[in-house]
């Protein structure tokens, strides 16, 4: 004869097992996710919750600065650096040294210098703020606006952010830029 009093016993012991096994791994995703470093976007040079609750604002005042003046990046070599995994093209990319000089130009729709913008450059990487270099209210001269000496630190990829603002137009523009050391020989 068969004993029933052991028949049915086990799913105590499976659904324990099952508690345990969503308090370990659960235990196991905080740990993993709080050692993440998380970095904040830095996209219009400000917080991304201001830069989402005013989207319509800085469109529109960047639409006014694409209307009125031309800012460009002068003086700056392409480089063959060529992105393996990224998704978008990044179009140009700029060659970067150890030691830069970061001119940008500004001229109105005629062609016009103007010097009497706010400026600032943001020089970050990609994937941290670690190294962040920010330089701001840099003075302006016949329509060129110039960082005369960049130091990078590490070789990799870099983005060039630059926010120029006359009045209530305000322009932004990222150019990627990359610096490859020459190797020794």
């Amino acid at each position: 004869m068969e004993n029933k009093s052991d028949k049915g016993k086990y799913w105590p012991y499976m659904i324990l097992g099952f508690i345990m096994i969503g308090v370990t791994l659960g235990y196991w995703t905080v740990k993993h996710a709080i050692g993440m470093p998380v970095q904040e976007s830095n996209e219009y040079m400000m917080k991304y919750q201001t830069a989402d609750t005013d989207a319509n604002k800085i469109i529109e005042a960047q639409q006014r600065f694409d209307q009125r003046y031309n800012l460009q990046l002068v003086g700056m070599k392409t480089s063959d650096f060529k992105p393996k995994f990224l998704k978008r093209k990044p179009g140009r990319i700029v060659e970067l040294q150890e030691t830069n000089r970061i001119d940008y130009l500004i001229t109105d729709k005629a062609g016009k210098p103007v010097s009497d913008a706010n400026v600032t450059l943001l020089v970050t990487r990609p994937q941290t703020q670690k190294e962040d270099q920010i330089f701001k209210e840099i003075p302006g001269r016949d329509g060129h606006y110039v960082v005369e000496k960049l130091t990078l630190k590490k070789p990799g990829r870099y983005i060039l952010r630059v926010r120029a603002q006359k009045g209530d137009a305000i322009g932004y523009q990222d150019t990627p830029g990359y610096w490859n050391p020459p190797k020794d020989n």
